[in-house]
């Protein structure tokens, strides 16, 4: 009796277990890949960010009176010449600003690099 009983339950549930589990199987695997598939990580700055902190640091650098201690200048000189260089790697733009020192070269580099990036379509003033 107890048989008959086990025989008529997986016949009756066998089917509707099998047909859950198949229709569960395409939810699971998109389960699976969304965990999987995490959006990367960006390793820059936004270029929205960038751009406007290269405004910022050039309006610093173009209002510094004649009596801004030479470090200050300096320190904000480096500072809009790192952003250049990651302006110029988010764009493409092509810079040779980590390779030439501090003086003359440099400032022409730097005003080369100014104008590919407005002719890239960033604002700098």
């Amino acid at each position: 009796m107890v048989g008959n009983i086990l025989i008529y339950l997986g016949v009756v549930v066998a089917p509707t277990a099998l047909f859950v589990a198949i229709t569960s199987v395409p939810r699971i695997v998109a389960a699976v890949r969304a965990r999987r598939a995490r959006p990367p990580v960006p390793t820059r700055p936004p270029l929205e960010k960038l751009a406007a902190d290269l405004r910022r640091v050039r309006r610093t650098l173009v209002h510094f009176g004649s009596g801004t201690p030479l470090v200050r200048r300096r320190a904000a000189t480096a500072a809009y010449d790192s952003l250049l260089v990651q302006t110029c790697a988010s764009v493409g733009v092509p810079h040779r600003l980590d390779e030439i020192d501090e003086g003359f070269e440099r400032d022409v580099e730097r005003l080369r690099v100014e104008q590919a990036l407005r002719d890239a379509g960033i604002v700098l003033d």
